[in-house]
């Protein structure tokens, strides 16, 4: 995987709205959420966005209908200023080798479980992953999020499922997926999601991504807390990413949980196996960094402890990418 498709020519792969985007039930949903939703429930479309103007790696058909007309243009419009200005980050390319970096290590732990594990995403947003990754086809999906997302989410796909669209059609690659309405901040998520047919017992894999740092750190820490009991249940993976403190301050009225020591977090709360990566290690960066003074290579060769980068002066940003894991103790049965 690389970027010889931008680095050869400068340019972008040509990009089209699809029409599937001016049907009407999908144009008045899209229109809803412009309205209607806050910057949390949004992020959902803007990180759908980027993973469809970023689709020659990522490969989700169905994140062009789900993010919108007006975040596929914004973010369109950026990349392109980018590739204008010579740009040693293309805008989007985080949230390209997130979604690569959880991907991947979705498969490794699935292989790991012989592929017979539940799958939970918290804070699924527009997530399509059930309709894209192969390696899903033993695994029962939950999606989690809130319920307004959620039945947008349906109504957009029942509508490519209706249309004679077939770029976009969603095609179910998991053994079945089912979506729990519920809101992480309150205490009763997870009953909910027991409801919905999840099984305690049976070996889990709980995705993360770009959630925690939209959570207060009460409410951040309950649900880690949660997710880690677990490994005195049942086989445990556990996918998240986390802001260190000067990442939050690019916006702290959106984000507010923050950790500078995720690793040594999860290992307190009782995960065994722990492994922390940045973007531009070797497992996240996929080439997808052109250029080798990009700012997260810059970053991630000074210390961890570094806040302010002497170089330039500006502030170390880093999003870590975590995966751990952790199993009932056999010698404490």
């Amino acid at each position: 995987m690389s970027t010889h498709f931008l680095t050869a020519t400068n340019t972008w792969p040509e990009f089209r709205l699809p029409e599937l985007l001016s049907a009407e039930t999908v144009k008045s949903v899209h229109k809803g959420i412009e309205s209607e939703w806050d910057l949390l429930r949004r992020s959902a479309c803007q990180t759908a966005a980027v993973r469809a103007l970023w689709k020659q790696v990522t490969n989700d058909r169905l994140a062009e209908v789900l993010a919108g007309e007006s975040y596929l243009t914004k973010i369109y419009e950026k990349i392109k200023y980018d590739l204008v200005n010579s740009s040693r980050e293309i805008s989007g390319v985080l949230i390209a080798i997130r979604t690569l970096w959880f991907d991947t290590k979705l498969e490794g732990a699935l292989a790991s479980l012989q592929g017979q594990a539940q799958v939970v995403l918290l804070g699924a947003g527009m997530d399509a992953r059930s309709y894209r990754l192969g390696c899903l086809r033993d695994s029962h999906v939950f999606e989690v999020d809130f319920p307004e997302v959620l039945n947008t989410k349906n109504i957009i796909l029942e509508a490519a499922a209706a249309s004679s669209d077939a770029d976009h059609q969603p095609i179910m690659k998991a053994k079945a997926i089912k979506r729990v309405a519920a809101d992480l901040r309150t205490e009763d998520w997870i009953e909910k999601l027991k409801v919905s047919g999840f099984d305690s017992k049976s070996s889990t894999i709980w995705i993360l991504e770009g959630i925690l740092y939209y959570l207060s750190h009460s409410h951040a820490m309950n649900v880690l807390q949660i997710i880690a009991d677990k490994c005195n249940e049942t086989s445990t993976v556990i996918l998240a990413d986390f802001m260190n403190k000067q990442a939050t301050s690019l916006s702290s009225s959106t984000f507010d949980f923050y950790c500078d020591w995720p690793d040594q977090l999860l290992s307190s709360l009782g995960f065994s196996e722990v492994r922390l990566s940045q973007i531009g290690d070797p497992d996240a960066h996929f080439g997808l960094l052109h250029d080798p003074l990009n700012v997260f290579n810059r970053t991630r060769s000074l210390h961890r402890s570094v806040q302010i980068n002497p170089d330039d002066g500006k502030p170390c940003n880093r999003l870590y990418l975590l995966e751990a894991s952790g199993s009932p103790d056999p010698t404490s049965r």
